[in-house]
C-alpha cells in the first residue's frame, strides 16, 4: 500500500521541539520535524491519527539497524501516537507505520522504493563520517538514459553518473556496472545510497579515478516469456551484456574494454557480478560483490563456470575481485567468509571488506562503495 500523503496534514504539523540535541532528520520532507534525530541516536516518531485505535512503528526487516522488531506507539489525547527508539545504528534504514493493521507511510518522511514498495526512510548521521555528504567539491551529474531492450522487448531505464567536468572534455572513461538490491531499483545507489557523492568527494580528494557509473534496473524477462522467478539472472545477464554495454558505449565517451569496465553490486546485486561476471571475464576485469552470497553454496573448483579452477590464469585475467560485509550481516557475512576462505585455501588473489558493526543495510554499502571505488582502473 502505497500511502505518502495519507495522513499529511495532520502529521506534518510543526511540533515544538524539546530536546536541545536533537535535529529534524535530513530524510524529512520540508519543515517537518519529525521524524526527530536525537544526539545518541535515539529517534523519536509521531504520527496524529486520532480515530486509529493501534499504531505501529515498524522497521524494515530483521536486519533494520533501526530496531529487530515493531515499535507499540503511545496515544495522546489529541490523538498523536508516539515512540522513542533506542538508539539506532547510523546510516539510513526503512520503515513504515502499522495503522491498525494497514501499512503507512510517513507523511513527515521522504519515500524511498525498497521492499518492493515505495518506503519510509530515515537518515541516522554518523559522528565524524561524511564521505557520502554532498561537499563544496565539484559534482558530476546523475542522467536518465532510456532504451529499448531488445532482449525484454521493453523501454529501460538506466541512471548514468558521469564525473565533474564530462560535458566540456572529450576524455574517454572507464565504467562501472552497479547494481541495487532486492526489492530495491536503479535509484537506490543514489537516493539511498548516495553514491554519486561518494564518487564525487573521492574524485575531488584525488583518490579514485574519474569514471562513469551505470545503474541499471536488474529485473528483466525476456520479450514473451512468462515471469521468471526471484534470482533467476539470465534474461538481466542478456540485457547487460547485449544491450546496456552496447548502448553506453555508443552513448558516452567510454573506455570501451575490459580493462576498463567493472562489475559490482550489492546483495542480488552482488549476485549479479558474480554470476554474470565471473563467467565472462572477457568483458569485465574487476568485480565487487558487497553482501552478495553465492547461491547453492561455493565450490572453489566448479562454481561459476570453473572461473577459479585455475587460480594463475584467474591472477593473471582479473585485476580486482573484492568481497565486502557488514560484521553484523549473520549469515551474509558468513557467506563471505566461507568463501574467502576457500579462495585463500586456492591461491586466488582477492580483497575482503568488512564494514564494522553494519548489517545488510546501505550503510554497509556505502562503505563498501568507498572502498571499492578507489581501487578500479589503476594501473
Amino acid at each position: 500500500m502505497k500511502s505518502c500523503v495519507s495522513f499529511t496534514l495532520l502529521a506534518c504539523s510543526v511540533w515544538q521541539v524539546q530536546d536541545q540535541d536533537a535535529k529534524p532528520a535530513a530524510s524529512n520532507v520540508p519543515r517537518a520535524e519529525y521524524p526527530l534525530a536525537h544526539a545518541d541516536g535515539r529517534v523519536s516518531f509521531r504520527l496524529k491519527a486520532p480515530e486509529a485505535k493501534k499504531v505501529q512503528l515498524q522497521p524494515g526487516g530483521a536486519d533494520n539497524g533501526l530496531g529487530k522488531r515493531a515499535y507499540e506507539m503511545s496515544r495522546g489525547t489529541d490523538g498523536t501516537w508516539t515512540v522513542t527508539t533506542p538508539p539506532a545504528v547510523p546510516g539510513f534504514h526503512y520503515y513504515w507505520f502499522v495503522v491498525d493493521g494497514v501499512p503507512v507511510n510517513d507523511p513527515g518522511s521522504e519515500c524511498f522504493f525498497g521492499y518492493g514498495r515505495e518506503c519510509s526512510g530515515i537518515e541516522i548521521p554518523e559522528q565524524g563520517v561524511d564521505f557520502y555528504d554532498s561537499k563544496d567539491v565539484p559534482h558530476g551529474e546523475v542522467r536518465m538514459l532510456w532504451y529499448h531492450s531488445k532482449v525484454t522487448g521493453k523501454v529501460r531505464r538506466a541512471f548514468v553518473y558521469t564525473p565533474p567536468g564530462y560535458d566540456a572534455g572529450t576524455e574517454k572513461y572507464p565504467v562501472l556496472y552497479l547494481q541495487h538490491g532486492a526489492g530495491e531499483d536503479e535509484r537506490g545507489w543514489t537516493a539511498q545510497g548516495k553514491a554519486n557523492f561518494i564518487l564525487d568527494n573521492l574524485i575531488a580528494a584525488k583518490k579514485v579515478k574519474p569514471m562513469i557509473v551505470v545503474m541499471d534496473n536488474g529485473y528483466a524477462d525476456k520479450a514473451g516469456q512468462p515471469t521468471t522467478r526471484m534470482f533467476d539472472f539470465r534474461a538481466f545477464e542478456q540485457v547487460l551484456l547485449d544491450d546496456l554495454i552496447p548502448k553506453i558505449d555508443a552513448t558516452y565517451r567510454t573506455l570501451a574494454d575490459r580493462d576498463h569496465r567493472a562489475l559490482a553490486g550489492l546483495s542480488m546485486g552482488g549476485m549479479q557480478a558474480l554470476q554474470i561476471g565471473l563467467p565472462h571475464l572477457h568483458k569485465f576485469a574487476y568485480i565487487g560483490s558487497f553482501s552478495g552470497p553465492p547461491l547453492g553454496g561455493f565450490n572453489v573448483n566448479t562454481s561459476y563456470g570453473g572461473a577459479f579452477a585455475d587460480p594463475s590464469v584467474f591472477n593473471k585475467k582479473v585485476r580486482l575481485f573484492w568481497l565486502g560485509a557488514g560484521t553484523a550481516e549473520g549469515r551474509f557475512a558468513d557467506a563471505v567468509n566461507t568463501m574467502h576462505g576457500n579462495l585463500d585455501k586456492a591461491g586466488i588473489q582477492h580483497v575482503v571488506f568488512k564494514s564494522k558493526g553494519t548489517s545488510h543495510e546501505w550503510q554497509t554499502w556505502r562503505r563498501s562503495l568507498h572502498d571499492f571505488a578507489p581501487r578500479l582502473f589503476r594501473d
